[in-house]
């Protein structure tokens, strides 16, 4: 425009036409120069007070299918990341799936949202695939102690993260769900209840404080999922927790954990204590108390015990009891129970390894929980003991027990009456015969049944269908010879590692039948049990596999 006027004389008849142009040009690109800096200086000041707050390695459920995703939450926004191959010796690079602005990020979706199916992966491939983790961890150790080249134990590492990426991808089934303001929403599956509780709390608290920010532009989006390789926190996936692949790190054993008592409460409240664990790098539920109704210091004193699998965190968690069985969570479809506090412990194993019990606090929002531990070796804890009691139940030979006046059949009244109650209402119960009872409840049942208590099947029916799996479990453990005989347990050993499928049925079959008549009654009328326990699988989470597991060291161990 500037050339034009320039050249056009100030007596013709557009010049004044060519002047109007000039200027609303310039106002016009002046106007966009004005906004274009603004923003870049807003987009400036945000960049350099962007923080990485938390990362990790997550499960996000895509169309159903699960996918492996690195999620980094910056103090603005949440960014939703896959992981490139390496091709060709590149360096790591990072996809950008998706990005949330916190002040767009909410965990409640509308009123007509689906419920989110989850795809379920069988016990059996779960645990083939940690028999591969543990083989591999141990192939590491003695190529390390042979002094074998590098390039073998890098292969067997290469191996062993392919193995642990599977297990994160495929362990993983409690949801969290978050939702953007514009409708779209997004699904990860998390392990346990307390990492889930972690996510939220952090992006709420972030919530209060962050302002709305402007959308990034495709260029500061790839800038900002670049900058992630070098903001990253979490390298490895959470199994590859040593670097050594030293499996002696974590205790293998039983862990015996009273829960006594929370004090720090401003309110009365229905309280009640979860307890997880971690085992191959995630955390399972494993003991939950008795809900302690209306009070601001409950007293649970109550025992656990829970089986470790190479555990190294005890985790702790206090929830509010919601009796409003119509009413679920939108979040995420759960029950409306709210975590009050959670906290967790090391498991140290020289402080542990000791006879007496180790007490300890978990402090937790202003909220104390009181416990005490003491742990015992796998290697100690499965040693049986040889009978010395003349009469009881407990600790005396099958074979002695059926043959007392009391008993009207081959299988033990104890077997008989705990079977019977977990019919009656145990069968829907979740992780039976996995979740740890009562100790002090087994306890006592134990006491009866060894004293013949003729208020032994009132007592069951007021206790916790878990206490009473708990009593039969320690049945068949504390049996001085376990059912499947010291005899016959190399043969069984044996059989179990035969390849032909006719043989091994062949095998186990004819085994099975040279059992002493008390044995095999009792063995066949608990197998009984615990196919109609698997048929309620989809119910309960407990396949034949998952019992099979609970049950196969006890009954067949020496």
């Amino acid at each position: 425009w500037r050339d034009l006027l320039k050249h056009t004389p100030t007596s013709h008849p557009d010049h004044p036409l060519l002047q109007d142009a000039l200027r609303i040009s310039q106002n016009f690109l002046s106007s966009i120069n004005e906004e274009t800096t603004s923003r870049r200086q807003s987009l400036a000041t945000h960049m350099q007070n962007r923080q990485l707050l938390k990362d990790s390695f997550m499960v996000e459920l895509v169309e159903g299918t699960r996918k492996l995703r690195h999620v980094f939450l910056f103090t603005d926004l949440l960014l939703c990341a896959k992981l490139k191959k390496q091709i060709g010796g590149k360096n790591q690079q990072y996809d950008c799936k998706w990005y949330i602005p916190l002040t767009e990020l909410t965990f409640q979706g509308p009123e007509d949202t689906e419920p989110l199916a989850i795809p379920q992966v069988s016990d059996e491939e779960l645990d083939a695939v940690k028999v591969k983790i543990s083989h591999l961890r141990s192939e590491i150790q003695r190529e390390k102690r042979a002094n074998k080249g590098s390039k073998v134990i890098d292969r067997l590492r290469k191996k062993l993260s392919e193995q642990e990426s599977l297990l994160l991808l495929t362990s993983p089934s409690m949801p969290l769900r978050l939702f953007n303001k514009n409708g779209k929403s997004y699904s990860f599956l998390i392990s346990s209840d307390y990492e889930r509780s972690e996510w939220r709390e952090i992006i709420r608290e972030q919530q209060q404080k962050c302002v709305k920010t402007p959308s990034l532009t495709s260029m500061e989006l790839q800038m900002l999922t670049s900058s992630c390789l070098k903001l990253q926190t979490v390298h490895n996936i959470p199994l590859s927790l040593n670097k050594e692949e030293d499996e002696s790190s974590g205790l293998y054993g039983f862990l015996n954990v009273i829960v006594h008592s929370a004090s720090g409460l401003k309110q009365s409240l229905n309280l009640y204590c979860t307890l997880e664990v971690d085992s191959f790098g995630f955390f399972l539920n494993k003991a939950k108390t008795r809900v302690y109704r209306y009070t601001t210091e409950p007293k649970w004193n109550e025992e656990f015990e829970i089986e470790l699998e190479g555990s190294q965190t005890l985790r702790l968690l206090c929830y509010e009891k919601s009796y409003n069985r119509t009413k679920l969570n939108k979040e995420d479809g759960d029950s409306t129970d709210r975590i009050i506090g959670k906290g967790q412990i090391l498991l140290d194993a020289q402080i542990l390894q000791g006879k007496d019990w180790q007490r300890t606090v978990i402090p937790m929002n202003g909220v104390e929980v009181k416990l005490s531990m003491k742990f015992t070796s796998r290697e100690f804890s499965l040693k049986r003991m040889p009978s010395e009691k003349p009469m009881g139940v407990f600790g005396v030979k099958i074979s002695t027990v059926t043959k007392s006046r009391r008993e009207r059949s081959k299988v033990p009244y104890i077997v008989r009456q705990c079977l019977e109650e977990i019919e009656r209402r145990g069968m829907e119960e979740v992780g039976i015969y996995r979740v740890s009872g009562v100790a002090t409840d087994i306890q006592a049942l134990k006491t009866a049944f060894d004293t013949n208590n003729k208020d032994v099947s009132v007592m069951m029916s007021e206790m916790d269908v878990n206490a009473i799996a708990g009593t039969l479990k320690l049945y068949f453990r504390e049996l001085p010879e376990p059912l499947f005989t010291d005899e016959l347990y190399p043969n069984f050993a044996g059989g179990i590692t035969l390849t032909d499928s006719v043989a091994k049925e062949s095998c186990m079959l004819n085994l099975l039948l040279s059992l002493p008549e008390p044995n095999l009654v009792t063995f066949l009328f608990l197998l009984d049990h615990l196919k109609r326990v698997a048929e309620k699988e989809s119910v309960n989470k407990m396949s034949l596999h998952n019992l099979a597991t609970v049950f196969g060291p006890t009954l067949l161990r020496p």
